[in-house]
């Protein structure tokens, strides 16, 4: 990575500049803003860090015309001890972090390696994005949440290899997208994806769905079966809903990933089969295998790798573009959403995650009288839900934290040292909360 420091002092640009060298790092180093805007603009610059107090050009300033030039571009501004103030704006502006004078090398160098990681997950949500936009996914992954772009770089990286992975997540929270952009972006993505849904296949049934069987095997049987796995010889097979697997078929299905061979029911020869196995469920199954109710080898076999999927929950920056799409697509007039209606959709808390949102959604606007979808349109659990519970409490902590910062800081006569210390807390999470509230020591 190509590191730009800009530092008018030369004792504290040569100090992080060997620093930074020493670590693998390529720096560039320039001694005011205008000589930083020349590097930036003749080199591939992926992190800056600013002295936020230069002549001429400030930090700030650079950084605004560094984000104008490469949105992209990565920085961390470096500030005066104890400038809340200052720490916030510069993040107003597009800064990564920031960090204090005198200058914690340690510290320094988490924050850069955060911000590595950062630029990681982007490249590969990025490639994830332009693979769906290629490729024959039935719906357009939509998101950009923190929880989100992890989750989608995580699929990014598991794709390639050739391991069984298993898919954790909340019912209706896209588990069977994930596994197809799984499939989609692994080195066999016009192969053959086989799905099979444990939870909707009669247990007597399931054995001829997932291995075959022979003709005249049972009555009923009057012609050959190829089951899923031999179906997906070569590409993926999908287990959707793994934790309703019976234990005697849990077996079965142990025996045949374990060996890569299955029999048809009817039939004495083994047929080896080459598959990716996917497997999803809403259920704990570490938890379940502890208790005996699901095999805890077959557990091992499915988990080599794992994708949690968040719930919509946790990734609520999502809902606003999530609603566009489902209004866009299911609407059959034009229609807006009001924002008092879009405010209620974002603070619900979907126990059933997108699915239920869709649902929502296509109900509401289906029953919508008007061009524009008032909160009398939508369901009385939205309307009146416990988010309007949760949004009051998270008012009353605000000001319960509020009060005991202020607590902490009177009785330590406003000295933030001791104030963090009687509060548990670092001084830098202090000053942060004081910012937040604005709390300054009134004058006497």
């Amino acid at each position: 990575m190509n590191i730009l420091i800009a530092d008018d002092d030369p004792m504290q640009r040569e100090l992080l500049a060997g620093f930074l060298a020493k670590q693998g790092y390529r720096v560039l180093a320039a001694a005011d803003g205008e000589e930083a805007l020349t590097l930036f603009r003749r080199e591939s610059i992926q992190l800056a860090l600013l002295d936020h107090r230069m002549p001429g050009l400030t930090g700030d300033q650079v950084l605004e015309r560094i984000k104008a030039s490469n949105p992209l571009t990565r920085a961390i501004l470096i500030t005066a001890y104890g400038a809340v103030e200052t720490a916030v704006n510069v993040m107003k502006l597009g800064a990564d972090d920031f960090i204090e004078k005198p200058v914690d090398l340690t510290d320094l160098l988490a924050r850069i390696h955060r911000v590595e990681q950062s630029l990681a997950v982007a490249a590969d949500v990025a490639e994830v994005v332009d693979a769906v936009e290629a490729g024959p996914l039935p719906l357009a992954i939509i998101g950009d949440s923190p929880a989100m772009r992890d989750t989608l770089s995580l699929v990014r990286r598991v794709a390639d290899s050739p391991w069984s992975v298993l898919i954790q997540g909340e019912t209706g929270t896209g588990k069977e997208l994930i596994a197809r952009l799984v499939h989609l972006l692994g080195p066999t993505p016009a192969a053959p994806f086989i799905e099979v849904n444990c939870a909707a296949i009669p247990e007597n049934l399931f054995e001829s769905e997932l291995f075959g069987h022979e003709k005249g095997a049972f009555t009923g049987a009057d012609r050959q079966h190829r089951g899923c796995f031999e179906r997906a010889a070569g590409g993926t097979l999908f287990l959707d809903e793994v934790g309703e697997l019976p234990p005697a078929l849990q077996s079965k299905l142990l025996r045949a990933l374990q060996e890569k061979r299955i029999s048809r029911i009817g039939s004495e020869r083994d047929i080896a089969v080459e598959a990716r196995v996917i497997a999803a469920t809403n259920r704990d199954l570490r938890a379940l295998s502890e208790s005996g109710g699901f095999r805890e080898d077959l557990f091992f076999r499915l988990n080599v790798l794992d994708i949690p999927v968040p719930p919509l929950r946790r990734r609520r920056e999502d809902i606003p573009a999530l609603v566009a799409h489902f209004v866009a697509r299911d609407a059959r007039r034009p229609i807006r959403i009001a924002p008092q209606t879009l405010d209620l959709l974002v603070r619900y808390d979907y126990p059933g995650n997108v699915r239920e949102l869709e649902h929502i959604l296509q109900r509401s606007l289906t029953l919508a009288r008007g061009s524009l979808l008032q909160p009398a349109d939508l369901p009385e659990e939205v309307r009146h839900g416990t988010t309007l519970a949760q949004g009051l409490l998270q008012e009353r902590l605000d000001i319960l934290e509020r009060d005991l910062l202020t607590a902490a800081l009177e009785e330590t006569d406003w000295i933030q040292t001791r104030a963090a210390e009687r509060l548990g807390v670092s001084e830098r999470v202090l000053r942060y909360k004081m910012g937040k509230y604005a709390l300054r020591r009134r004058s006497v």
